[in-house]
């Protein structure tokens, strides 16, 4: 595959290069031409269901600030994966690379309005979406513990638009919304369809990708549609590293078993990425239909871990120092009633394969074991997993006699997540460990029923007082699954100092196996009114009752106010809530991270009310609570302009997250132990989920459109733009002063992207210019600051031609010029070998240029 890309590499490059000249000339020439009303009006006339449930609004009509971002927007973009593709058209919407951060890897957390991941609630086709098995564990500060539903799911092909609220609507939604809604709207087409393949690389000659896609759609009798959407994809792995200097010095020492560079940052392998969806209506008469969507989705994931130190990882070749200070080299005895009299004083010093000791006493004598026997050059673990997803939603609405709307439906989702971790061992087993584990999975499943009712009222009114009330249940259940013994068993090495279980990531036992779950009930009610020809109201309440915490109530009222022609001023105050997840309640892990020392360690997250968690702090969760209000102007002006200005302002109480690693001493070990946590001697540090800080969030979203004929064609300029800013109001100590930073400024306060997009016959051409604010760093959440990552600007090309009717050809770049963050000079090669903050915004990979063709019928 990479000398397929590679042959294409100088012929897009001339695509991309005659892109970026017919965008440098769009752009200059902005002011030279007279819009077409007419071509504005149709371009900003977007129609939106979230927000309301009166009937569907135009954007610039809606209450509150909402988005729709077409289905051409996503296809017109490197990006080929759902989160990144929301990140070049949503200013506010947030996400990072996430290299080597346990499941976080396989999930990326995104973020709305700078809250966490789980502050933004997902739809598709106005239904509430399923979360994901994945928990991030280490989720770069801001998304730490959060759990949401897993978007990379869906394939772009599917999707007629998407329509973002950016702004509280838990009154409306329920949990969850406290950042905004994001729906994902499918195709409904019930005849025609496209087919598209796509290749395309970074200019470093890495992360191949090649994607295949397909839509179609066909009547279901002569009343109805069905449409289904089928898209594989595979993508490369890519690096960015530098050789560590400790990994450099066992080189240097002469250790030819070292791997140059010992630590892979980069984007992980993504294998076999297959996602289906289906989309199915149909036409009962009398107002009536019947609906139904679901999809299935599969992908394996492997990527990257921390390097091993032959020398001196714990558990594993850590011997302890001796009085001098010396590192020693841990050696077991396999006699099994410890009378080989394997030496404990093995000074490794520069290279212990080179130590007489060593080769005699330990290499060349059966009795004794040392791990630098099967890995002389230490080693540095593969950490992925299968990923399966599925959902199903049916239903029927339409209107009964007296005008009554009405919308019943079921919803079952199940997503999971089978880990994997291979090149590791499970230390406690010796000689006789296997490398490769399944060390268990987490399934998140959930069921809903929603009973939808809504009719308009003539109470003397401008226009009918709309009234919509309805009743939600939903049944969650979170499942922990033992992985394969030799993952989690306490081996004959470990009553002699050696690790238990699989080396990076401990396998679950049969005694963390876990089946938790909940119920809750809702009730709603919303009202929506034109109280005079330019002045709509509406108002929500909505009251929730979860059996595993408690009821609560939330409310909402928004309006807006028609001033002049041109110009209509909104609003909106709320009062929202997230729910504790039943996996943030129940779950148990454990993960490897740099600790409070700076050294790798073993860290458990155990469930808040496990006994340790409770000695350490720990107390049963309750949901976060945020109050949030919002103001802003939408204007249309007569030349095709078309702006939104938005301010908001949202404050969390009672956040939650995990807490920042927590030193277990022996006296908390022999606790674990005498608990029957057996694997506890391998714990350095505890973890657990606990509502333990409080947040104020403000921000600006300005959204711009403006379309115009230029060059005989027609061009659409857009801008957006966002400002936010989070401070931490309160946060015990169980959150570290550098975890605090990273919530505050770990997201770009500033991000913005102007795009140009031309037609002119044939041709369409296409350049973005994005914007990205400095942030902080705490590199790998160990206290190692770096204080400002510069901002940065980027550049999108992309260049299409159509040959018939049918067929085009695209070309294009994403940062096209090559940019990169600052380099990581501070803890680069001292430290775990990233030559760039992994946290950046723009990511650390680079350029990537992509060659796609399509087919339309």
């Amino acid at each position: 595959m990479n000398m397929t890309i590679s042959r294409l590499a100088k012929s897009v490059r001339y695509g991309i290069a005659v892109s970026a000249a017919a965008g440098v000339m769009t752009t200059m020439s902005v002011s030279a031409q007279e819009a077409e009303t007419d071509t504005a009006a149709a371009d900003v006339e977007k129609i939106a269901i979230v927000g309301t449930r009166a009937a569907p609004r135009s954007i610039g009509d809606s209450a509150v600030p909402i988005d729709i971002i077409g289905d051409e927007e996503f296809k017109n973009q490197g990006s080929t994966d759902m989160v990144s593709m929301m990140q070049s058209v949503v200013p506010s919407f947030n996400v990072n690379d996430q290299p080597i951060n346990d499941a976080s890897t396989l999930v990326r957390p995104a973020n709305l309005r700078g809250m966490a991941s789980d502050h933004t609630l997902v739809l598709v086709n106005g239904k509430r979406r399923h979360r994901s098995a994945v928990i991030t564990f280490l989720g770069g500060g801001l998304s730490d513990g959060a759990q949401g539903p897993d978007i990379s799911v869906i394939p772009a092909a599917a999707l007629k638009q998407v329509e973002v609220l950016r702004d509280g609507a838990a009154a409306q939604y329920g949990s969850d919304a406290i950042a905004g809604v994001v729906n994902f709207v499918l195709r409904d087409d019930a005849e025609g369809g496209s087919v598209e393949a796509r290749m395309g690389s970074y200019y470093e000659g890495d992360g191949d990708m090649m994607q295949v896609s397909a839509n179609v759609g066909m009547p279901l009798t002569d009343d109805g549609f069905l449409n289904v959407t089928a898209e594989y994809r595979t993508a490369d792995a890519t690096s960015r590293s530098v050789q560590r200097d400790d990994a450099q010095a066992l080189i240097d020492a002469g250790n030819t078993a070292v791997a140059d560079p010992a630590q892979i940052w980069g984007n992980p392998e993504i294998k076999d990425d297959i996602k289906l969806f289906a989309n199915l209506g149909l036409d009962l008469g009398d107002d009536r239909e019947a609906y139904m969507f679901g999809n299935y989705a599969e992908r394996t994931v492997d990527g990257g871990f921390y390097f091993r130190n032959p020398h001196n990882r714990g558990g594993v070749n850590d011997g302890g120092t001796n009085a001098d200070g010396e590192q020693l080299l841990l050696v077991g005895d396999l006699t099994g009633d410890m009378s080989g009299n394997c030496p404990t004083d093995i000074v490794v010093g520069d290279n212990v394969l080179e130590n007489p000791r060593y080769i005699n006493e330990v290499a060349n004598n059966p009795d004794c074991f040392a791990f630098n026997e099967m890995l002389p050059g230490g080693f540095t673990p593969r950490f992925g997993g299968d990923i399966t997803d599925m959902s199903l939603v049916f239903g029927t609405k339409g209107f009964l006699d007296n005008d009554v709307r009405y919308d019943v439906s079921v919803n079952l989702g199940r997503n999971e997540v089978d880990f994997a971790i291979r090149n590791t061992i499970n230390p406690s087993l010796g000689p006789d460990t296997p490398t490769s584990f399944k060390p268990g999975k987490y399934i998140q499943q959930e069921q809903t029923l929603d009973i939808d009712l809504g009719k308009p009222f003539e109470v003397g009114l401008y226009d009918a007082l709309y009234l919509a009330g309805g009743f939600q249940y939903r049944h969650e259940t979170y499942e922990s699954i033992a992985g394969d013994p030799a993952s989690y068993e306490i081996g004959p090495l470990a009553s002699q100092g050696f690790g238990i279980g699989s080396n990076g990531f401990p396998g679950l036992s049969n005694k963390s196996q876990n089946k938790a779950s909940r119920h809750n009930i809702a009730f709603y009610l919303d009202a929506e009114a034109y109280l005079t020809e330019d002045f709509m109201l509406t108002a929500a309440i909505r009251y929730e009752d979860f059996s595993d915490f408690g009821s609560t109530s939330k409310g909402k009222l928004a309006a807006r106010w028609q001033i002049t022609d041109t110009v209509a001023l909104r609003g909106a105050y709320s009062t929202g809530f997230k729910a504790p997840t039943i996996g943030q309640s129940n779950v148990r892990n454990v993960t490897t991270a740099f600790g409070t020392d700076g050294r790798l360690i073993d860290r458990a997250t155990l469930p808040p009310t496990d006994p340790i968690s409770v000695q350490k702090g720990g107390t049963v969760l309750t949901p976060e609570e945020s109050e949030s209000y919002s103001m802003g102007m939408v204007a249309e002006f007569d030349n095709g302009l078309f702006l939104t200005v938005d301010y908001y302002h949202i404050e969390v109480t009672d956040r939650i997250s995990t807490t920042s690693g927590i030193k277990l001493t022996e006296e908390d070990i022999a606790a674990l132990l005498a608990q029957g946590v057996t694997d506890a001697s391998s714990f350095s540090e505890v973890s657990y989920f606990t509502n333990d800080f409080d947040t104020t969030t403000e921000g600006v979203d300005i959204v711009a459109n403006y379309s115009m004929e230029m060059f005989g064609g027609d061009t659409k300029f857009s801008l957006a733009y966002n400002w936010t800013s989070t401070t931490v109001d309160q946060a015990s100590e169980n959150i570290s002063p550098d975890r605090v930073h990273m919530i505050e400024d770990n997201l770009p306060a500033v991000r913005y992207s102007v795009t140009a997009n031309h037609n002119n016959g044939d041709w369409r051409f296409l350049a973005r210019v994005n914007y990205t604010g400095s942030i902080f760093e705490d590199h790998l959440d160990s206290g190692l600051p770096i204080d400002n990552v510069g901002s940065e600007f980027t550049l999108d090309l992309e260049a299409g031609y159509h040959f018939n009717d049918q067929f085009q050809v695209v070309v294009g770049a994403k940062n096209a010029l090559d940019e990169y963050p600052d380099e990581n000079v501070l803890w680069d090669t001292e430290i775990a070998g990233a030559k760039y903050p992994v946290t950046s915004p723009i990511g650390i990979n680079g350029g990537f240029y992509y060659v796609r063709g399509v087919y339309t019928f």
